[in-house]
């Protein structure tokens, strides 16, 4: 790796190819910012595991550079690794508004065997300096207050990175807070800009929150029987706004899910939600209410399996049971892979006879993510001279990208980043160049209790064993004569039903019984490691021909 001499170096670690596992490092001389710390949920590709992290090896071999890790705002994609990577990282100062930061303490207190975090609350004015570089602060609009971005001054100009963020705006027009935040940047010689691309393809501006709240509030005022709305527990200030519309309607608000209970206690705690304490009641106590006198807030819109709306949806709850003259009303989109999920969870409320109101037939639901024509205005507003998008998959960045094109930055001046690329700013702030070297980009995950780079093949053999199952053989070999002394034992898992592939089974004994006799003929001592690979090879060939399935073959031959 070259040394960074008097270049500055911008290195995503993360999110820029996913929705997720948000993390950048900016690196200048002797010192390195860390922007963001969030983690990945699961795929398709990762069964079984927790959560999928940044690669922070980079980082860990550089760790006495690194002067803070700053976070913008308080949702996992964002803070989720802290409890995982800070040790690594050599437990730097961690810096962020208020909010922000108790929502990383509660979380850290999930894990009370790590060191306690340097934590250091800032707001938007403040003015910090971290080894030699200057670093500030504004504030943006998002679905959790307290959102920020960040100005990092560099002897060639300003890095900007805006964190998660949309426009507070009425019919396209900027409000008067969102022009008076970014008239900031009107004198400001703004170096590179780095920028949320979740949403940028999507055209216009995005539906504004206000518009939402009013639509929510309708509902809320109007509905006839119980009202449950399902929505992100991250969705702070929505959830803020509907409790203090049921308090303003005379109703009992119930609360239901884990982390909505959080974030609500910590919103109350900070002074963002004022409400008379019997506003809020606990499930047990709701039958002592009119129906229509209960507004019940539930994590699960999108049809996780133990969440609370998905048990009041298949009857496991135990104090809620759905009926027809409940409304259910979702108020939240539905994140790629959750599709068939959220069907389940509509068709069993459906089948319960509630009314389901949701974002495709109401305005009930805004992302916190800037539209294409939102992304322009901030452009325009900031006017970098260097583009790197983030925050997003690589045709999301590709459409940010072009939105800058759009708007005159040359195609030299804006560079698609992906994971681990290793970015430069050159020639004192002159030119911008990807380098040929990368930094680790493995996948890191969080298994149960284990966290790290867990071997490509066990994520493999879960991913066969989900696909085509387990196929188990136990022989007993006599290691006097080579023979097997019985008919070898099978046992099969979401492979094929044995009791009625006996014709299957008979054929595979027969291969089995000759690959390990033959095998073994002549060898003296048994060589097990080399009879079990070739009844690996000769069965599972077998079974492809037979079935077109390619089941785990795991052979256990035992000498006797």
């Amino acid at each position: 790796m070259p040394p960074v001499g008097e270049s500055i170096r911008i290195i995503p670690l993360g999110g820029v190819e996913e929705i997720g596992k948000n993390m950048t490092a900016i690196e200048y001389g002797n010192d390195i910012l860390v922007i963001d710390a969030g983690f990945q949920f699961r795929d398709e590709e990762t069964p079984g595991i927790d959560y999928i992290l940044p690669n922070t090896k980079y980082l860990e071999e550089r760790k006495e550079k690194i002067r803070a890790l700053i976070v913008t705002h308080g949702h996992l994609d964002h803070i989720g690794a802290i409890p995982y990577i800070m040790d690594k990282l050599g437990n730097p100062p961690l810096y962020s508004r208020n909010l922000t930061t108790v929502m990383i303490r509660k979380r850290q207190d999930e894990f009370p065997h790590l060191p306690p975090l340097n934590i250091k609350v800032v707001e938007k004015e403040d003015v910090l300096r971290m080894g030699s570089l200057r670093v500030r602060f504004f504030a943006v609009s998002h679905t959790i207050p307290e959102s920020m971005g960040i100005i990092i001054d560099t002897p060639y100009g300003s890095i900007v990175h805006t964190g998660d963020l949309k426009l507070e705006h009425m019919d396209g027009v900027a409000s008067e807070r969102e022009e008076t935040e970014y008239a900031r940047f009107k004198n400001e010689k703004v170096l590179l800009l780095m920028a949320d691309s979740t949403n940028t393809e999507l055209p216009g501006f995005s539906i504004p929150e206000k518009t939402v709240h009013k639509n929510i509030e309708e509902i809320i005022k109007n509905v006839k029987g119980r009202l449950i709305i399902g929505t992100f527990a991250s969705l702070l200030e929505r959830i803020i706004k509907i409790i203090e519309f049921a308090e303003k309607y005379g109703k009992k608000v119930v609360i239901e899910g884990r982390s909505m209970k959080t974030n609500i206690e910590i919103a109350k705690e900070l002074g963002f939600l004022k409400i008379k304490k019997e506003t809020v009641i606990p499930s047990e106590q709701m039958d002592g209410y009119p129906a229509n006198k209960i507004l019940a807030l539930a994590t699960g819109a999108q049809g996780d399996e133990f969440a609370a709306l998905m048990r009041m949806s298949n009857k496991s709850h135990k104090n809620f049971k759905i009926n027809k003259n409940d409304t259910v009303l979702l108020s939240s989109s539905i994140i790629p892979g959750n599709e068939r999920a959220v069907q389940k969870l509509k068709d069993n409320l459906s089948r319960q006879g509630a009314k389901i109101i949701h974002s495709k037939i109401a305005d009930v639901h805004s992302s916190g993510h800037a539209n294409h024509d939102e992304t322009a205005w901030i452009h325009r507003k900031i006017g970098a001279k260097f583009f790197v998008p983030v925050h997003g998959y690589h045709y999301m960045l590709r459409a940010h990208g072009d939105i800058a094109l759009s708007l005159g930055t040359p195609e030299k001046n804006v560079i698609i980043p992906d994971n681990g690329m290793i970015i430069e700013i050159q020639d004192k702030g002159e030119k911008i160049v990807s380098l040929k070297e990368k930094a680790p980009g493995g996948l890191v995950l969080v298994d149960g209790f284990s966290v790290g780079d867990i071997q490509e093949v066990v994520i493999r053999d879960r991913q066969l064993l989900a696909e085509d199952g387990m196929f188990v053989i136990i022989a007993s070999l006599n290691t006097q004569n080579g023979k097997l002394k019985k008919s070898p034992d099978i046992i099969s898992r979401g492979f094929v039903y044995l009791r009625e592939s006996q014709e299957l089974l008979r054929q595979a004994r027969f291969i089995i019984k000759k690959t390990i006799e033959d095998s073994a003929s002549g060898m003296r001592p048994i060589n097990f490691d080399y009879i079990k690979d070739n009844v690996t090879d000769n069965v599972g060939r077998f079974l492809f021909q037979k079935t077109a399935k390619r089941p785990i073959v795991i052979p256990v031959v035992l000498g006797v």
